[in-house]
């Protein structure tokens, strides 16, 4: 019984391991596509699409291992807790690099001096604002911060009122229609890391012992 009980444990400790080595690469990740975006330097691309396959390929191997442990282990309490958020974060962490990735790609479309200096001013706090709420988010994860939520929520505000003085910014017709197109997107694709950021905080409320999430 204590032999199987190490197991188990063990086996919750390398889904932590993989759960944090995910975090880790959104994090790494995010202000590169920035420094893409604005360079109009593709040359990141192509890492990033690496890096994407090795997620994609993490995320359904973590899925698996808590799915398994799930019906194997039929667990209680704090372990069903982490096996749950772990189902529940690593789709969250999957489609937050889709975003980093798609955020990278414009660098195809759209050159530095396409973007008016506003416009480049507020992309690059809401890239600022996104890495920080990520690391924050990664860490809150690692520490089982409960406290996190509330300060991403704050952050989260300044990523929304920064969306919507881009969106005014490209509303009032200074760049090209199709450059306009691609920085309404971009805006709302910083808009949702924000999202999502917030989203995994949450789930580490729950995850600390929290029955209100």
């Amino acid at each position: 019984m204590v032999e199987n009980r190490q197991e188990f444990e063990r086996d919750l400790e390398t889904i932590e391991g993989k759960v944090i080595e995910l975090f880790a690469m959104v994090a790494e990740d995010l202000p590169g596509a920035t420094h893409a975006l604005l360079s109009g330097n593709n040359d990141v691309i192509d890492v990033l699409t690496e890096r994407e396959r090795a997620i994609d390929s993490l995320y359904l191997e973590i899925e698996d291992l808590a799915n398994r442990e799930i019906a194997l282990q039929a667990p209680v309490a704090s372990d069903l807790r982490f096996l749950l958020s772990v189902l529940r974060i690593v789709p969250e962490l999957e489609r937050t690099h889709d975003l980093v990735m798609q955020i990278a790609s414009r660098a195809n479309h759209i050159l530095g001096e396409d973007l008016s200096l506003r416009s480049r001013g507020l992309v690059e706090r809401m890239g600022g604002i996104a890495s920080e709420m990520w690391r924050q988010a990664a860490d809150s994860w690692y520490q089982r911060d409960r406290s996190a939520a509330a300060a991403l929520e704050e952050r989260d505000d300044e990523m929304d009122e920064l969306h919507a003085s881009l969106m005014a910014e490209l509303a009032s017709g200074g760049m090209a229609l199709p450059v306009t197109m691609e920085m309404t997107l971009v805006a709302h694709f910083y808009e949702r890391l924000g999202d999502h950021a917030v989203n995994i905080a949450r789930r580490v409320v729950y995850l600390a012992g929290s029955h209100g999430l």
